[in-house]
């Protein structure tokens, strides 16, 4: 609280949003993407890429990252990867996350209900995301775990944030082609 210096009642000062970039397969996960806006809009401003392919129209990948780092990440604290049935293969996906480790942010993998499981009980990831994981430096967690209530997901973002920089893993080469 802090107080009004124009008068002698209190004003409550709102919080600043803590802002966050969420990358997804836009045609198949776009539901959870929506879901999880819906839900923590008053928790986070959400920064997510509208469909990064459609906006920036270049064939140039090294420009495209550049946009993607300087246009999307930038400004924000941490990235939230939606891992659905086919985000493993998407080449905007890796690209973002390789944005948001040469940036040094949070990173957070996200298991949907619609990602399948593998004979071995595990998900596919994008292979940037699964070096972080098992580096210790990226979170991975259930879509249930996250969204299940804002002060949860701000724990999981602090936790992202405060993980140790020597641990990114961002040595992958890129993806050219979606899988």
């Amino acid at each position: 609280m802090s107080y009004n210096v124009f008068g002698s009642g209190l004003r409550s000062q709102q919080p600043v949003k803590r802002k966050v970039f969420v990358s997804y397969h836009h045609r198949g996960d776009q539901g959870y993407y929506d879901a999880f806006s819906k839900t923590f809009c008053d928790t986070y401003e959400v920064i997510t890429d509208n469909s990064l392919q459609r906006r920036i129209d270049s064939d140039d990948i090294n420009y495209v990252i550049r946009r993607i780092r300087e246009g999307y990440v930038s400004g924000s604290s941490c990235t939230i990867v939606l891992v659905g049935r086919d985000t493993w293969g998407r080449r905007y996906v890796d690209w973002e996350i390789q944005a948001t480790l040469e940036r040094e942010h949070g990173l957070i993998g996200v298991q949907l209900p619609t990602a399948p499981l593998t004979p071995q009980n595990t998900v596919t990831v994008p292979g940037r995301l699964n070096d972080n994981i098992q580096s210790c430096y990226a979170l991975w967690l259930s879509w249930q775990e996250l969204t299940s209530g804002s002060q949860a997901c701000s724990q999981y973002i602090e936790q992202a944030n405060a993980r140790d920089k020597m641990l990114i893993v961002n040595k992958r080469e890129r993806r050219l082609r979606n899988g």
